[in-house]
């Protein structure tokens, strides 16, 4: 079995997912705004109602592409996976890691222990994973895909910035304990 990474300083990923939790929040409310959220106005079996004072506008279906790829929850959402992307690829340089490594860790303590690497980095991946899928819906047209996505990443990042609690890493631990993941396969 290979040895494990060199461990990680734990209060460095919650670091991360405070930023990227106020970067999905603000998503999430563009999201919700935008595009994909607009539906058709129903005006019966009528085409024109004036009566109604009702106005027709158009769903996300109507968007052409380029309209829901300019979408501010669109553009929102895909810096925030592109950051997930980034700790992902390289996270010795990913922003927050380098933030937290060169500004906030000089002022605290040395942690109590140290933690491996490879959850948050797995967790950093569902987060991409998460995003893109919603990204990729959206440009397909799927109605509300964009903000449930960017909502539950939200919810993630939240959860691991507020309590500790790492969905992400919970979901490698048990992938690692099914022997899917971390472990080297037995011949």
């Amino acid at each position: 079995m290979p040895d494990a990474p060199a461990g990680i300083d734990p209060r460095g990923p919650r670091f991360a997912a405070a930023i990227t939790s106020a970067l999905l929040l603000a998503a999430t409310f563009l999201a919700f705004t935008g595009v994909s959220t607009r539906t058709a106005a129903s005006f019966g079996w009528f085409a024109h109602q004036p009566a109604s004072g009702a106005v027709f506008t158009p769903g996300i279906g109507a968007a052409s592409v380029f309209e829901r790829a300019a979408d501010p929850g669109f553009l929102a959402v895909l810096v925030v996976a592109l950051l997930f992307l980034w700790s992902v690829v390289s996270p010795r340089t990913a922003p927050w890691g380098v933030l937290f490594r060169r500004v906030v860790r000089p002022r605290l303590g040395p942690p109590a222990e140290l933690e491996d690497p490879r959850p948050p980095r797995f967790a950093q991946g569902v987060g991409l994973f998460v995003t893109g899928l919603g990204l990729v819906l959206h440009l397909a047209a799927v109605p509300w895909a964009l903000p449930i996505a960017a909502a539950a990443a939200f919810v993630a990042a939240f959860l691991n910035a507020a309590f500790g609690f790492c969905l992400g890493c919970r979901i490698y631990l048990l992938l690692q304990r099914a022997g899917i993941v971390g472990r080297e396969r037995a011949a």
